[in-house]
């Protein structure tokens, strides 16, 4: 589904939290949106990894990755095993690698950056927990929505019809 998220912010202007705007489209779907399932982990992707390979219909997994710029969370196996499982989109607070891979990928990514060297792939780390970046604190079960202009967070799902 596409979303308009400046014609969300103007319908909805009083309901929503808005990100600050720190994070680029990476996916092959530049607009997604759907129910929050969180990953709190820093430089470690094995949880992220056991996430995606869940039924994500109307999901996205926002992951606190610390800001880290040192070592992707995200990378083509990630994308693809999220993308096959059905996940809407995936938004990280942290790095992106396989860039010219994800493009092709159909789900929505948004990260901060990109960078070649690879997360560990150990557990470590929470879920389902709140995460607090970007200016807002989301929480599991909140709903985001994402497009290339920017991302917005509801404590309910939004009509867009």
């Amino acid at each position: 589904m596409e979303y308009n998220t400046s014609e969300l912010c103007n319908l909805y202007a009083d309901s929503i939290d808005v990100l600050e705007p720190m994070l680029s489209n990476y996916g092959g779907i530049s607009s997604f949106g759907g129910s929050v399932v969180t990953i709190k982990c820093f430089e470690a992707n094995g949880l992220i990894s056991e996430t995606v390979e869940q039924n994500g219909e109307g999901k996205v997994l926002v992951i606190d990755g610390g800001g880290s710029t040192r070592r992707a969370l995200i990378d083509v196996y990630i994308a693809e095993t999220a993308a096959k499982n059905g996940w809407q989109g995936i938004v990280c607070y942290g790095s992106v690698r396989d860039v010219d891979a994800l493009e092709d990928i159909e789900i929505g990514i948004q990260a901060m950056v990109s960078i070649p060297v690879g997360a560990d792939d150990s557990n470590v780390g929470e879920d389902d927990v709140a995460v607090n970046f970007a200016g807002v604190t989301i929480l599991p079960d909140d709903f985001i929505y994402a497009d290339n202009t920017g991302i917005i967070l509801s404590q309910e799902a939004l009509d867009i019809d």
